[in-house]
């Protein structure tokens, strides 16, 4: 299964002159993820799935169904091509959904109302579905299935760095002993990106957090915003909101 790694938990709003438009995109994601999960197996909340030996075969046959299970993605089927989207829509277990649903909802929030929700939605599904595709390539051979928005959120959290990377950003870190303190999110983002990428390195690609996906979609974020506002900067640049700082 996919997963956030928890290492931080963040709050970000880059301040400018007024609230902005409401990031529909982002609170629409987010409502989809979790009315999902609750009506799905995995929450263990709605009786018709069962419990005990029961649960656990509706769990594993329903993210068989509709997650990225590599072997069959690259089998050249048309329906598996399909997976990818819909594995972005569901969640292994609740830790899993919530430090999703955390993370875009602290960083999606700032990043939509820069991009706009049509940008951010195609950043979003684009980005979270070739990250899959990558992890996929990968593990060509495993029948696990893989599920999660993780590759998506890494996705905006790399468009964040682009977009805000002197916005301050309060952070909780383990090694220090839980203590709030506030960085640079550039500092912040790029610390989460680098542990992802040794944890990558450590990954044998079996049950457990996609770390692969992790980086992947943090790359892809970054990459297609600066190529998205490399090419508007040169047909003239867009004012800087006051409070806001210019990637």
């Amino acid at each position: 299964m996919d997963g956030t790694d928890g290492t931080e938990r963040a709050a970000a709003a880059p301040r400018g002159r007024g609230a902005g438009p409401r990031p529909l995109v982002t609170y629409a994601l987010i409502c989809c993820c979790g009315l999902l999960f609750l009506i799905g197996p995995a929450s263990g909340l709605v009786p018709a799935y069962g419990t005990g030996r029961a649960l656990a075969q509706a769990q594993s046959g329903y993210f068989d169904r509709w997650g990225v299970v590599p072997r069959a993605l690259l089998s050249g089927a048309a329906r598996p091509l399909l997976t990818p989207v819909t594995a972005l829509f569901l969640h292994g277990n609740w830790l899993h959904l919530l430090g999703n649903l955390l993370f875009l909802r602290v960083f999606g929030k700032a990043v939509e109302q820069r991009m706009g929700p049509v940008r951010f939605a195609l950043l979003y599904l684009s980005a979270g579905y070739v990250a899959m595709l990558c992890y996929a390539a990968a593990h060509p051979d495993s029948g696990q299935s893989l599920v999660g928005a993780s590759g998506a959120v890494s996705a905006v959290l790399g468009a964040f760095l682009y977009l805000y990377p002197r916005t301050r950003v309060t952070s909780v870190f383990p090694f220090l002993f839980f203590l709030p303190l506030r960085f640079p999110a550039w500092v912040v983002l790029l610390f989460w990106l680098t542990l992802q990428w040794l944890a990558t390195c450590q990954d044998e690609g079996g049950p457990g957090v996609a770390y692969l996906v992790h980086v992947v979609g943090f790359t892809l974020g970054f990459l297609l915003v600066w190529l998205s506002y490399r090419r508007a900067t040169v047909t003239g640049p867009t004012p800087a909101c006051e409070g806001e700082t210019k990637p």
